[in-house]
This record gives C-alpha cells, structure tokens and sequence, in this order.
C-alpha cells in the first residue's frame, strides 16, 4: 500500500491513511461480522444472546492484538485468525456462532466497502471546501482579462474567471458521478464460498439484506465474488477526478512560471524552494497536485485489470482491486486537500496578466478585425487581409496597428479609431464574466447543499 506523496508540503493529511490502517480495516470487518450476527438473529439462525454476545466483543480493541498477529504468522490468511480470536472473546456458549455462513470475502470487501465509503465522504468535504475557493476565485477573476491560448499559442482574450468556470463545471459532474455511484458501490457481499448463497439456503439473501440494513448498504442482487465492475467504477470516477486536478495544478503551475507570472501558489514567509537558488519561489503544491493525479489514474488499468477474475473467485484479483484503491484513495486524500490550499491562497497578478495580453501587439485581436471586415468583404476575403498583415507582423516584427492602417483594403472600411477600438483586447471577451458568475454560484450551491 502506497503513502502516495511525502509530508515535504505543509498541508495536513486529510485522514486517508488512517482509514486504509490494517487496524482500521480489522474494526470495519468486524463491524460486518456483528452485523452478520444480528442478521442471522432477526431471522432465527443463530440465538439473539449469542448476536448480542458477538456484537459486544467485535471491538478490536478487546482482541488480544498478540495471538491476531500469531496467527496471522501461523496461518497467512486474510481474516481466519481475527475470526478465531473474537469466537475466543465471545466465549461459550456463543463463540460458536461467529462468521457463520460466511466466507472471507464476504466480510472483507464489505468491511472495506465501509472504509470507502468514509474516504467518500472525506473527498466529498475537500471538493466542497475546494469548489468554494473556486467560487472566490471565479468571482474575483470574472473580468481580469488574460490571453487565452490554444495549442500554447494566444488566441483570443479570455478572462481568468472563466478558467475557473471550466474548472467548477468540470467538477460539478464528478461530484454527480460520487453520488450517482453511491448505490451500486456500497452493497452488502453474502453468498459464501462461490456467490450460491449454499450454506444460507433461501435465507441467504435475506441475512445478506439485514447486514445491508445494519450498516447503511444496499444489497447485492448476486453476491458473486467475481463481480468487480463496481470496485473498478469507483477508482475509474477517482481517475476522472485526477485528471481534472492535475489539468488544475498544472494550468496553474504553467502560469506560475516566470515567464507568464500571472499566478502564484501560496508560498508562505521562510518557504525554501532550493538548497542552492535562494530567489526560487517554486509551485511545490502544484507538483504534488500532479504527481498525487498521475498516480491515481495509474490504478485505473489495475482495477480493469483486477475485473478479469476466473471462475468464481481469485484472490490474485482481489489483492490487485484492494491495492487500486488503497493507493487510488491516499493519493487522491492528498490530492484534494493541496488543491483547496492552492485555490484558497491563489495570488492574482491582473498586471502581468495584461502585460502578457499585450505581447503580441495586437495581434490577439486579429478574430475581432476579421469578423468586423467580414461583415463589409465576406468572412474569407477578411480573413485573407488579416492574414497577410498579421504574418508580416510577427515576421517582420512590425506593428499590427500600422500594417492595418497602411493596407487600403481595410481603410476602405475601417478608419483609424475603428481600428485602435477593435484591437482593444478588454472589449473582447464574450460572455467569460457571465459564465464566471454563474459557475460561482453553482460551485456554492453545491458545496452548501449537497457537500459539506
């Protein structure tokens, strides 16, 4: 099981890697074997003194942690020695009844299923506090006008707010896709040996439905240990949620270069970002941003791999789904909780944002010009006037404004005023502050409604 990224960072752990302690799973099975227990008393296959008695002792802390690990040792299996150590605190008459029924996976991927559903929440709490700065962010930014680039190029005027808005859109649907895979994710697993529900007979699924109930899950309809499709969706969302804060950390990595200089990541009083070049203010959140994204959406072709089980079950393939999302889980923990930092902290630099507009002399405004002449020439001949004097411009390094000014092509329509208006890059935004706006207040309604 991964740490995922180094603690160089000052940002705190959000608390996934407790969750995916080995103890911490131990107390998640045997929160499923009480379950168990009470399932089967409801419906009268085991007594209701030996539920209670099993309930009582399933804390891990009243297991003797000594003899779980001996046999652990002893035996190398996953859950047998935890099993033979809470029938030993349960004592007689009752110990009898523990794991009845059951098989190992039964218990462990439906304990495990609780754990996730707790990093769920916590991924939840970290979107929410980072769709609010990203609210902040998109309402400050919604007219600071930046180049907009494509294939790394300026292309036309943009506004930082509106690249937040992409981000909040984006964001928004992964949260769907957390709630929406909520009910087939958490499901209770009680089929025995090979899915048949054999040693249960037809109260199989009924014990299996009572064990959904005590712990808030829904039940499987065939509780096969095949089946892995819905463990492999979840890190599938998680690799989707990376991808997005990786595109995040690295748009802002990239303007946080010297170079563009239109943003910065916090980067708090006595920071070091070299041994060796004082002056180095380095994007250390954004990098691990980064490097916490690559590596979660790396155990996306292990949990589609981890699907190909044969037969009706193989440990081979369940190792590989536990270890997906274990390292899936930690990694986007540290993710999410770097990314609000940065959102929280982010300095805007409108300055530099208008200085780099202003690079190209014009020439990010060479779209406005043409469609202005398009509507006197035709959208083709315009853009072949354009054309001709944006090339010389950038060429010859000549000034935009006067190769305009000069071709009679475009005085013919345009006179001098016209054309100092149109090169303006403020005027040319569209609708950027309009859908800033709007994706702030759907990033707060989501973070107040459904998130926090």
């Amino acid at each position: 099981m991964s740490d995922a990224l180094p603690t160089a960072t000052r940002v705190s752990d959000p608390g996934i890697r407790a969750l995916y302690r080995l103890e911490n799973r131990w107390q998640a099975w045997l929160d499923v074997e009480a379950a168990l227990a009470r399932a089967q008393a409801e419906l009268g296959i085991i007594p209701q003194a030996a539920a209670e008695a099993i309930a009582r002792a399933a804390r891990l802390d009243r297991l003797d942690r000594a003899r779980i690990d001996e046999g652990f040792a002893r035996t190398g299996h996953t859950i047998v020695p935890l099993v033979w150590e809470l029938g030993r605190v349960v004592g007689e008459p009752h110990g009898g009844w523990v794991h009845w029924g059951a098989t190992t996976q039964n218990i462990t991927q439906t304990g495990d299923l609780l754990v996730l559903r707790q990093a769920h929440g916590i991924f939840l709490r970290l979107i929410g506090e980072a769709l609010t700065a990203m609210a902040d962010l998109a309402e400050r930014g919604a007219d600071m006008v930046l180049p907009g680039r494509t294939h790394g190029q300026h292309a036309v005027p943009a506004t930082f707010g509106y690249k937040v808005a992409v981000w909040i859109d984006e964001m928004l649907r992964h949260v769907e896709r957390l709630h929406q895979v909520a009910p087939r994710l958490f499901v209770s697993m009680l089929g025995g040996g090979a899915g048949t529900f054999a040693s249960l007979g037809e109260q199989g699924p009924k014990v299996q439905a009572g064990i959904g109930r005590q712990l808030g899950l829904v039940s499987m309809t065939v509780p096969s240990r095949a089946l892995g499709d819905h463990l492999a969706e979840n890190i599938c969302i998680l690799g989707l949620l990376a991808a997005t804060c990786g595109k995040i950390g690295r748009e802002i990595y990239t303007l946080m270069k010297t170079e563009f200089g239109e943003v910065e990541e916090p980067v708090p009083p006595g920071t070091v970002g070299s041994s060796t070049m004082p002056q180095k203010r380095n994007p250390k959140l954004c990098q691990d941003i980064i490097a916490a994204s690559a590596e979660v959406r790396a155990m996306v072709p292990m949990a589609l791999e981890a699907m190909q089980t044969e037969h009706e079950a193989d440990r081979t393939t369940s190792l590989m789904m536990d270890t997906a999302e274990a390292r899936a889980c930690i990694a986007t923990g540290d993710m999410l909780s770097r990314l609000g930092e940065v959102l929280r902290g982010l300095r805007l630099d409108p300055t530099r944002m208008r200085q780099n507009l202003d690079l190209g002399g014009g020439l990010i405004m060479a779209e406005a010009v043409m469609l202005q002449l398009g509507a006197a020439m035709g959208r083709q001949h315009a853009h072949d006037v354009v054309y001709d004097a944006a090339q010389a411009a950038f060429v010859e390094g000549r000034s935009f404004a006067a190769l305009l000014a000069a071709d009679k092509r475009v005085t013919a329509h345009l006179d001098a005023d016209a054309i100092a208006a149109l090169l303006d890059p403020t005027a040319y935004t569209g609708l950027c502050a309009d859908m800033a706006r709007n994706a702030a207040s759907r990033a707060r309604g989501a973070a107040r409604d459904n998130l926090l």
